[in-house]
C-alpha cells in the first residue's frame, strides 16, 4: 500500500511533493523562489500494479487535457485558415496568419518598439513565444497524432493510444499525412510513397526496385517496433496492452514528420525538460549535428543513442529494465543511417542550384522576401543556402524577455543553445521551433522580428513568409 513513510516510496513522494510546491509557486508568481527537485533518475521499482496505475491515469486524463486545451486556446488562434499554397504532396494547404495571441492592450507595433527590458518588466512577451509544455509534462513521453495511430492500427494492429494523454494540435496545423517520400538516389521518380504511410507490413512492396539491399534492411529496422518508455511490457507503461514498442518512423513518418512530440532527453529534472517537436529526416545527408540540444556529430550516433536514451527519457538505467534495443554499430546502425541519408527534400522549382530564387520564376513579393532574408532580416546568418542551415547551435537569450516560472508542470525557462534546423521544405513541417511553439510561418517571422529587434515592416514580413514558402 502506498504511504509516504514506506521507504520504497519516500524518494518518489518527496519528488512529487517538490513538483507540487514548484507548481504552486509558479501559479502565484514566486518565479524567483522556484526550487526544482534534485531529480536525475526515473523510478525503477514500481510497487503499484498496472491496473491501479492505469485507473488513476484514465481518471485524470480529462482534467489533464482540459488544462492543456485551455493553455493552447489562451496562447493561440487554432482556426483552420488555409492559404492557396499546398504542401509538397498536394494533399493539404499551408496555414496562414499570425496565430500567437498578444497580451491584452498591446499591438505588435507597440511591442516591437519596446526594449527587451521593458517587455520583461511589464510581462508582455507573448505566451505563445514562451516554451510550449508537453500536453502532460509531469509524465512526458512520446505522443502520436491520430492519423498515425489509425494507420498503424489498420496496417499492423499495433496500438499507439496512450491512456493518460492524447495529441493536442488539430490536423490542419500539422504536416500532411501521409507525407510524400523523395529519394536522393532516384530524383527522377518524384514522390515514391504511392500515397501510403510506410509500415513493416508494406515497405517492401512500395520500395522494391528503388532501394539497395542495404537501404532496404535499414528501412526494415527503422520500421521495426522496439520498447520505449511508455510503450513496453512493464507495469508502468502508458498503453493498455503490453506493447512491442514504437518505431523510428512512427514519429518520422515516411522519413519526414507527423508532428509527434515528446520531451528532450538531455535535461533534468523533469520539470525543466523541453518539449520536442519531431523534426523531418529530409536532408539528413547534409546535416552535421543532430538533436536539438545534444549536438551529436553523426547520423550513426543519433541513430544509436535515440534508442539507448531518447526512447527512455534519457535514462539508460530504466532502458535496461524495459528492454532497450542495442543495435550493432557496424551493421544495423550503419544500414539505418544509410537509409536516413537518402531521404531528400521536396522539389523547389523556384530555386537555382545554389538555393537562390530564379528571377524568371519568382514573384515580386518573393524576390523582396529574399532580399529581406539575406539583408535586414539577418536570417542567413544561421540559415545559409543552399540547404539553409549552418550546422551550429545558437542561443537567442530569451531570458531577456521573461522570467522563468512554472507553467502546466513545466519550468518555463529560457531555451539555451539550440541547433539550427534547415529551412528547405519548411512549408511542409508545421509547427515550428524545436518545441512546436510557433504554429505558422507568420508566427515564426513575428517571433524573430521581436526577439532580434529587426523592425520589419508589414510588407517585409509578408514578403519574407512568401519567400520561405518557396524553399
Amino acid at each position: 500500500m502506498f504511504h509516504a513513510s514506506n521507504p520504497p516510496y519516500r524518494m518518489f513522494f518527496l519528488f512529487a511533493l517538490g513538483l507540487t510546491a514548484v507548481a504552486l509557486a509558479g501559479a502565484v508568481g514566486w518565479a524567483d523562489d522556484v526550487q526544482l527537485p534534485d531529480q536525475t533518475y526515473m523510478p525503477v521499482k514500481i510497487d503499484e500494479d498496472f491496473e491501479t496505475i492505469k485507473a488513476r491515469d484514465v481518471e485524470a486524463k480529462a482534467e489533464v487535457m482540459q488544462r492543456h486545451r485551455e493553455l493552447l486556446e489562451a496562447r493561440y488562434d487554432l482556426r483552420d485558415d488555409p492559404s492557396e499554397v499546398m504542401m509538397s504532396g498536394g494533399r493539404q494547404a499551408v496555414q496562414r496568419g499570425i496565430r500567437v495571441r498578444l497580451p491584452e492592450g498591446v499591438t505588435w507595433d507597440e511591442l516591437n518598439a519596446m526594449s527587451p527590458e521593458e517587455i520583461k518588466r511589464r510581462n508582455l512577451f507573448p505566451m505563445g513565444f514562451r516554451p510550449l509544455p508537453h500536453a502532460h509534462h509531469e509524465t512526458g513521453g512520446q505522443v502520436f497524432p491520430q492519423n498515425q495511430i489509425d494507420a498503424m492500427q489498420e496496417l499492423e494492429q499495433r496500438d499507439l493510444v496512450r491512456f493518460d494523454v492524447e495529441f493536442d494540435l488539430p490536423d490542419h496545423l500539422t504536416p500532411e499525412f501521409p507525407p510524400p517520400i523523395f529519394l536522393t538516389t532516384r530524383p527522377d521518380l518524384g514522390d515514391v510513397s504511392q500515397g501510403e504511410v510506410l509500415s513493416i507490413k508494406n515497405f517492401f512492396g512500395i520500395m522494391k526496385g528503388k532501394l539497395t539491399p542495404v537501404q532496404m534492411e535499414g528501412l526494415r529496422l527503422l520500421l521495426t517496433p522496439f520498447p520505449q518508455q511508455q510503450f513496453n511490457m512493464t507495469d508502468d507503461r502508458k498503453v493498455a496492452e503490453p506493447s512491442l514498442g514504437v518505431t523510428c518512423l512512427d514519429c518520422h513518418a515516411n522519413g519526414h514528420t507527423n508532428a509527434a512530440f515528446h520531451l528532450d532527453p538531455d535535461t533534468r529534472p523533469q520539470a525543466a525538460r523541453s518539449r520536442l517537436d519531431t523534426p523531418s529526416l529530409r536532408g539528413m545527408f547534409n546535416q552535421q549535428i543532430h538533436g536539438s540540444k545534444r549536438s551529436l556529430r553523426s547520423i550513426e550516433d543519433f541513430t544509436e543513442f535515440e534508442q539507448r536514451t531518447a526512447y527512455f527519457d534519457g535514462d539508460h538505467v530504466i532502458a535496461a529494465k524495459k528492454g532497450v534495443h542495442l543495435p550493432d554499430r557496424a551493421s544495423q546502425v550503419a544500414m539505418m543511417a544509410q537509409m536516413q541519408n537518402i531521404f531528400d527534400f521536396p522539389p523547389a522549382p523556384k530555386l537555382d542550384e545554389f538555393g537562390r530564387l530564379r528571377p524568371d520564376k519568382a514573384t515580386r513579393q518573393e524576390l523582396l522576401g529574399e532580399q529581406v532574408f539575406f539583408g535586414k532580416g539577418r536570417c542567413d546568418e544561421c540559415h545559409k543556402p543552399p540547404f539553409y542551415l549552418d550546422n551550429q547551435m545558437h542561443d537567442l537569450r530569451l531570458e531577456r524577455f521573461y522570467d522563468a516560472e512554472m507553467i502546466a508542470g513545466q519550468y518555463n525557462k529560457a531555451d539555451g543553445p539550440i541547433k539550427t534546423f534547415t529551412l528547405r521544405g519548411i512549408k511542409d513541417s508545421p509547427p515550428y521551433n524545436h518545441d512546436g511553439r510557433l504554429l505558422t510561418l507568420e508566427d515564426t517571422v513575428e517571433f524573430f522580428n521581436l526577439v532580434l529587434q529587426l523592425q520589419l515592416t508589414e510588407e517585409e514580413k509578408e514578403a519574407l513568409t512568401a519567400f520561405m514558402r518557396c524553399l
